[in-house]
Formats: C-alpha cells, sequence, structure tokens
C-alpha cells in the first residue's frame, strides 16, 4: 500500500478524482507511467537545465512521462517563488550573515524551552545518543535553530523554490554555479521522491523554509535519504520524534559525528563566541573552520585554527558546518548547546 504520509505531502483529493487518481498511483507502482503518457518518450526540451534534471531522474528510474509532466507543469515550473528569491540572490549573502549572528543572541534567552524539549523527549534523545553518538544538546540546539523547535509555520514549496533558483541563476560566479547545481539536484529530488510514493506532480507539495529545505529539522530534498522514524517505518520530518531521529542520523553519517562532545573541555565557549565575532568583523574573508574556499580554492582567514588549544572546538565545529555550512551557524549551535548541557546538569554536582 502506498504511503500516503511523508514529510508534509498533501494528499487531499476531491470525491470525483478519486478513482482517476488511484488507477493513476496503480499504473506508478506497475512501472506503466510511461504507457499512460506515450506522448513523453525523451528529455528534449528547450530549457537545457530541464532537460539535464530530467536526465537525472530517469537515471534514478523516474519515468519520461512523470518527469516531463513535472517539468512542463505550468503550476509547478512557471510560477517562480520571488520572496524565496529575494533571499537567496547571491547579492544578499552578507545580510544573511549579520542576521545569523543576530539570531544567535536572540535565541540564548530560549535555553529555558530547550530544557523542557529535552525533558519531554528524553527517551528519544536516549536512544540516538545510544545509536548515532551525537549530543542531544548538539540536535536540540540545531532543532531551535531552524524552526524554534517546530513552531515556525513553513510557507513556500520546495520545488518551486529550487525552480526558481535554477531559473534565476546566472551561473558566471562560483557562488551563482554552486546555486544552480543546489537548485538541480534539489529538484531531481523532489521528483524523485514523489514519483516513488506514486503522487501526481500537482500535487507534490512539499512545505518548505524560503530555501527549500522541509521539516523540523529542514533537510533539503537532497537529504531525505538520511530521513528515519523513531518507531515508524516511514518517517516524517513534521514529527519531532522522527526530526530528532533523523537530524541525529545526519550528522552521524555525513558529517562522522560519532562521539559525543565532552562539555568540560568548551567551558571558555562564550568567551570564544565573542572573540570569534569581533575576528569576523575585523576580517570579511573569516572562517570560523576553514582555511580553503571550497568553491573557488581562495584564501580564509581560518580563527580556530590559529591556536592549538582550539583543536577540539574545531573538531565538532566542522561537523556541525556539515549540516549548515555557517561559521556563525556553527558557534551558534556550540553555545546553545553548552548552555542546555549546564541547564541539564545544574544542582548535580
Amino acid at each position: 500500500m502506498i504511503a500516503k504520509i511523508l514529510l508534509g505531502i498533501d494528499f487531499a483529493l476531491t470525491d470525483k478524482n478519486v478513482i482517476r487518481e488511484n488507477m493513476y498511483k496503480l499504473l506508478l507502482v506497475l512501472g506503466l507511467g510511461s504507457v499512460a503518457f506515450a506522448n513523453y518518450t525523451n528529455c528534449k526540451m528547450k530549457n537545457e537545465n530541464y532537460e539535464d534534471v530530467c536526465q537525472r531522474v530517469v537515471k534514478l528510474g523516474v519515468s519520461y512521462s512523470y518527469a516531463n509532466e513535472f517539468l512542463l507543469s505550468c503550476e509547478k515550473t512557471k510560477d517562480l517563488d520571488e520572496k524565496s528569491w529575494k533571499y537567496l540572490d547571491p547579492d544578499k549573502i552578507t545580510h544573511l550573515r549579520k542576521n545569523e549572528k543576530r539570531a544567535n543572541n536572540t535565541l540564548l534567552p530560549h535555553v529555558p524551552k530547550i530544557l523542557r524539549h529535552l525533558k519531554k523527549y528524553s527517551h528519544v534523545y536516549d536512544f540516538t545518543e545510544k545509536k548515532f553518538g551525537v549530543n542531544r544538546e548538539i540536535v536540540a540546539s540545531i532543532l531551535m535553530k531552524e524552526t524554534a523547535l517546530g513552531s515556525i509555520k513553513l510557507k513556500h514549496d520546495a520545488f518551486k523554490v529550487c525552480n526558481t533558483i535554477v531559473m534565476k541563476s546566472k551561473a558566471k560566479t562560483p557562488r551563482q554555479k554552486w546555486l544552480l547545481e543546489m537548485g538541480k539536484s534539489n529538484m531531481t529530488a523532489v521528483i524523485k521522491h514523489c514519483y516513488e510514493l506514486g503522487v501526481k506532480p500537482s500535487q507534490c507539495n512539499l512545505p518548505s523554509s524560503y530555501a527549500g529545505a522541509i521539516g523540523i529539522p529542514q533537510f533539503m530534498p537532497e537529504s531525505f535519504i538520511y530521513a528515519q522514524g523513531y518507531k515508524n517505518k516511514i518517517p516524517d520530518l513534521n514529527k519531532m520524534e522522527d526530526a530528532i531521529v533523523s537530524a541525529s542520523k545526519f550528522l552521524h553519517e555525513k558529517a562522522d559525528f560519532d562521539t559525543l562532545i565532552d562539555w568540560e573541555k568548551l567551558r571558555n565557549i562564550a568567551e570564544i563566541e565573542s572573540d570569534w565575532y569581533d575576528f569576523e568583523l575585523k576580517h570579511q574573508d573569516a572562517s570560523l573552520v576553514y582555511k580553503i574556499n571550497k568553491r573557488d580554492a581562495s584564501p580564509y582567514r581560518c580563527y580556530l585554527c590559529q591556536k592549538k588549544e582550539f583543536s577540539y572546538l574545531l573538531e565538532y565545529a566542522k561537523k556541525i558546518m556539515v549540516y549548515n555550512n555557517s561559521s556563525n551557524y556553527a558557534i551558534g549551535v556550540m553555545r546553545l548547546g553548552y548552555e542546555s548541557y549546564l541547564g541539564l546538569h545544574k544542582g548535580k554536582k
């Protein structure tokens, strides 16, 4: 039986379309999609980026018919998300960095909320720490930064956001080229995901952030492979238990996070965070953990690389930056995590 709940997909149907929709799904499951839409037998399209996406999904097992219907759908590909592009435009990156720093400062007063969350879901965190070796304080801090522990409502559609990126990116600078590739790879992931579920393109609705990230842990579509349910086989990233497990699995498998942080080694994290902000203010080419920009091979001024006493923090900051490649994001998560650790162990020593 085809799963009807995964990552917030809307499967609502009008009564008159139920029979037709079920037949469509059955054809997809049986691999007869190409028979249902015999007009499409290749990926020839006017848009070369769409051709590329089509070829990618076909290689992954998606039928030509389904890929063409998705990419040639007026609803899905011609209705651009201009609001999301205002934030994703490469020219806005400096503004976003400032917002990240401001977000770190505003989240510290919410540590009590994180503590209540950790106590409520302690049984899930017991499971994930044992299975993946990722600190509960780190995962909870990430979920707080991403969606305020699930309280932020997602107002965009993942496919439309990614399609907007593909249509708007000029691909002239290294960042623009990276953005274009990100858009295409995530479009590919959405199409493959919905095809495997047997969902018509018009009903493949994945509520997302302005960047196309989905669910409480804000997974990009290409990261669906790390989604895992707590006790259910089919994960739902809008369910807190599954979000905790999935974020832990992501850090464990993609970032090699397999040993719990010894928070006692990071007692000076508040001072380090403050010094980092001063360092970043002085140097536009500053990075918390990297010496080289991987996109264009330009040099960075690496803050944590400068002193051996920072090596432990650097090791874990790099792992967190696999989740979100922002220096301010990483230092913010570490600070929130440490403050949460203190709150959990207050009075126990």
